[in-house]
C-alpha cells in the first residue's frame, strides 16, 4: 500500500488549495515572471523529474546553486523537497576560492549557476570533481554546462514524490561563520520550517498578506522569514534580484505588499530616498525590522510621514528567524528591544557555568524549542560545542531580560559583527592574514561604520624586517575573500594585548582601536 507523501510538498498542497492565487512575482522577468501555484508546482515537479531522470539525484543527494534571486531559487527548493534531496544554496558573495573549498565539504551532485558568475564557476569547476552536472541559468554558461530551460521543456511533469521523506529529514544547508575560517552548514529539517512557519504564523501573517523577497535566498532572512510561511498560507512572496531604495518603494506601491523585512541600514536609505515623501504605502500592515537595533528616530518618520508602524524581532541560521518578536506599540517604549520569546521558544540566560542570572543581568542567551536546526552538517564536533546536556543551543549573544519580560541583546560572546546586515566572522579573515609573509600576527575587530552598520578594522603586527602597507593588505584580503568580509582598515601595532590564558585579548583591542 502506497502511503502519501505529505511531509515538505508545499507546491503539491500550494496547488491543492490554492492552484489559481498568485505565488510568485519574479520581479527581473517582467509580465513572464507572474505565476500560480499550479504553475509553481508544474515547475518543481519538472525541475525535480531531470533531477531524477538525468543526474540520479535521490533522497540525501545535494544540490548546490549559485544565483541572485530568482524563482529558480525557489523552483530548486522545491525540487529537493520532491525528492528527499537537499537543498545548497552557496552566498553568492564568497570568492570563488571559499565557494570552492564549500562544494569540497558538502560535495553537491549538481551545480546551478547564474551568468553572473560564471567566471568563478569556470576557475573552479574542474577541481569541483562531485558535481557531475553543471546547469547555467542563462547566457552560454561554461563548456561542460547544460541549459537550465531544458529541465522545464517538453515535459509532462508528472507529480514527483518520495514516500521515506520524514520530517527528521534536511531539505536545507543554510552556511553561518565559522570560528576556524570556513563557514558551516546548518541542518534545515522539514521540522524545523514547520515549527518556525507556525510560530511566524501566529505573531505575524494573516492569509493574503503579500511580502517583499529581497535580501539574498542564500539566508535565512529571505526564505523563512516570510517566503516560506506565506507560500503556506497561500500568500504571495514578489522577488527582488538586487534591492535598490527606489525599487522597493515602487514594488511595495505596484504589488500592494502588506508586511516586509529590512535591516535598518535599508529603511534609513529608503528615508533619504527623493521617492520616499510621495510614495503609497498604505497597503501595509507594518514593518519588520531586525539585524540590529532600529532607531527611534526612523519608527517616528515612517509612523509620522505614513502611517506605518515597525515590528521588530530577532532569529538566527541555526535556530530560525522567528525566535523573538515584539509588537509596534511597544517600539518606543521598549527601544532597543528584541521583543518576547515566540510561541514555541524556550529561553534562559546563563553565566559562565551555566546557571541561570538574575532579571536585569547579562548572560549568555540560549535557546530550546523543535525550531532547531539539526546540528551542523559533517562537523559533530562543532554541533556538541553548541548544544549544551539539557538541549539548550548556545547563541554566543550576551543578553538581559528586564521585569517586564523583553529581552535586550547586551552584546556578543563571540566576535562576530554585522555589516550591511551580514554576519561576519574575524577567524575567517584572520585566517586569510596571517596567509601573508610579512604578516606575524593580527586580529580584527568589529568598528561602527556610518553605511553599513560595522566593518572590519586589522590589527597587525609585522613579522621583523618585513614591510608592507596598510592598502596592500586590504588588497590581498580582497583577492581573497567576499567584499564585504574585507576589512575597511589597518592598523600596525608593534605587540598584541594579551589575556592571562596568553591569547590575544579582543576586548582591550576594541577599547583601544574601535573608534
Amino acid at each position: 500500500m502506497r502511503l502519501e507523501m505529505y511531509i515538505g510538498d508545499w507546491m503539491e498542497r500550494g496547488e491543492r488549495y490554492f492552484p489559481e492565487a498568485l505565488a510568485v512575482v519574479d520581479v527581473a522577468k517582467g509580465d513572464a515572471g507572474r505565476f500560480t501555484y499550479r504553475e509553481m508546482n508544474r515547475r518543481a515537479n519538472q525541475l525535480a523529474a531531470y533531477l531524477r531522470d538525468e543526474v540520479g539525484i535521490v533522497r540525501g543527494d545535494r544540490v548546490g546553486m549559485l544565483a541572485m534571486n530568482c524563482v529558480e531559487v525557489l523552483d530548486a527548493l522545491f525540487a529537493c523537497a520532491k525528492l528527499g534531496a537537499i537543498f545548497v544554496p552557496f552566498n553568492w558573495r564568497s570568492h570563488p576560492r571559499e565557494i570552492e573549498r564549500l562544494i569540497g565539504k558538502t560535495c553537491p551532485k549538481v551545480m546551478i549557476f547564474d551568468d553572473d558568475f560564471r567566471a568563478g564557476v569556470a576557475e573552479i569547476a574542474p577541481a569541483c570533481g562531485s558535481v557531475k552536472k553543471w546547469m547555467h541559468l542563462a547566457g552560454d554558461g561554461i563548456p561542460s554546462s547544460v541549459p537550465y530551460r531544458k529541465t522545464l521543456e517538453g515535459r509532462d511533469a508528472p507529480a514527483v514524490e518520495n514516500d521515506a521523506v520524514s520530517e527528521e529529514d534536511i531539505v536545507c544547508l543554510l552556511f553561518t561563520g565559522g570560528t576556524t575560517g570556513l563557514p558551516k552548514g546548518a541542518q534545515i529539517s522539514y521540522l524545523m520550517i514547520a515549527w518556525n512557519t507556525l510560530n511566524t504564523i501566529i505573531h505575524e501573517l494573516a492569509r493574503g498578506d503579500v511580502t517583499i523577497t529581497h535580501t539574498p535566498m542564500f539566508h535565512t532572512g529571505a526564505l523563512f522569514v516570510y517566503t516560506l510561511p506565506l507560500l503556506t498560507l497561500g500568500g504571495t512572496v514578489v522577488i527582488m534580484r538586487k534591492w535598490t531604495a527606489d525599487d522597493m518603494l515602487s514594488l511595495i506601491e505596484r504589488e500592494r505588499a502588506t508586511v516586509l523585512f529590512c535591516v535598518p541600514t535599508q529603511y534609513q536609505m529608503m528615508m533619504q530616498s527623493p521617492r520616499f515623501s510621495t510614495a503609497n504605502l498604505s497597503s501595509l500592515r507594518f514593518l519588520t525590522s531586525g539585524g540590529a537595533a532600529l532607531p527611534v528616530p526612523i519608527l517616528r518618520e515612517y509612523r509620522d510621514k505614513h502611517g506605518v508602524v515597525f515590528k521588530q524581532g530577532f532569529g538566527m541560521t541555526e535556530f530560525g528567524p522567528g525566535i523573538f518578536s515584539m509588537g509596534p506599540e511597544f517600539a518606543e517604549t521598549k527601544a532597543g528591544s528584541i521583543g518576547k520569546p515566540n510561541y514555541f521558544i524556550d529561553v534562559r540566560i546563563v553565566d559562565d557555568d551555566n546557571r541561570p542570572v538574575p532579571v536585569g543581568s547579562v548572560g549568555e542567551l540560549v535557546l530550546k524549542g523543535p525550531s532547531a536546526c539539526s546540528g551542523y552538517f559533517d562537523d559533530p564536533d562543532a554541533t556538541r560545542k553548541s548544544i549544551d546536556a539539557q538541549g539548550f543551543f548556545h547563541t554566543g549573544d550576551m543578553a538581559r531580560v528586564d521585569t517586564d519580560g523583553f529581552y535586550f541583546i547586551a552584546d556578543r560572546k563571540k566576535d562576530m559583527f554585522i555589516s550591511g546586515g551580514e554576519n561576519v566572522y574575524p577567524a575567517e579573515i584572520e585566517a586569510v592574514l596571517h596567509e601573508h609573509p610579512a604578516v606575524a600576527s593580527c586580529a580584527v575587530i568589529g568598528i561602527a561604520d556610518e553605511k553599513w552598520g560595522e566593518v572590519g578594522r586589522a590589527i597587525v603586527v609585522k613579522k621583523a624586517n618585513a614591510s608592507v602597507s596598510d592598502e596592500e593588505l586590504l588588497a590581498f584580503c580582497r583577492d581573497r575573500m567576499a567584499k564585504y568580509k574585507a576589512p575597511k582598515s589597518v592598523i600596525f601595532v608593534d605587540t598584541m594585548p594579551l589575556t592571562a590564558a596568553g591569547k590575544i585579548s579582543k576586548l582591550d583591542l576594541r577599547t583601544q582601536y574601535a573608534r
